[in-house]
């Protein structure tokens, strides 16, 4: 009974596969998070600093450092004195 199992979930992993396209896409986020959180450890920035430091658009970044922030990683910081960003912060535990 356990082999029909098995060859069932091996069945679904062949015929559901992941586009090339969508795995790119993958690798790349996971290259602007490790950019992000690097960038970071040296202390407290702001997107624009952090976008100029990774060489990525502020958008990209925002996106980025939302999500990063949603799933605990970053956390919001003061706000600068002009009153126009917020500062970002590496979680103290993560």
């Amino acid at each position: 009974m356990k082999a029909e199992k098995g060859k069932t979930i091996n069945y679904m992993k062949e015929k559901r596969t992941v586009p090339e396209a969508l795995k790119e896409k993958r690798k790349e986020d996971a290259k602007i998070k490790k950019a992000i959180l690097k960038s970071l450890e040296s202390g407290e920035k702001t997107i624009p600093q952090i976008s100029e430091e990774i060489n990525l658009p502020t958008e990209i970044v925002t996106y980025h450092i939302y999500s990063l922030r949603k799933f605990y990683e970053v956390e919001t910081g003061e706000i600068d004195d002009m009153d126009e960003y917020f500062f970002f912060k590496l979680k103290k535990n993560k």
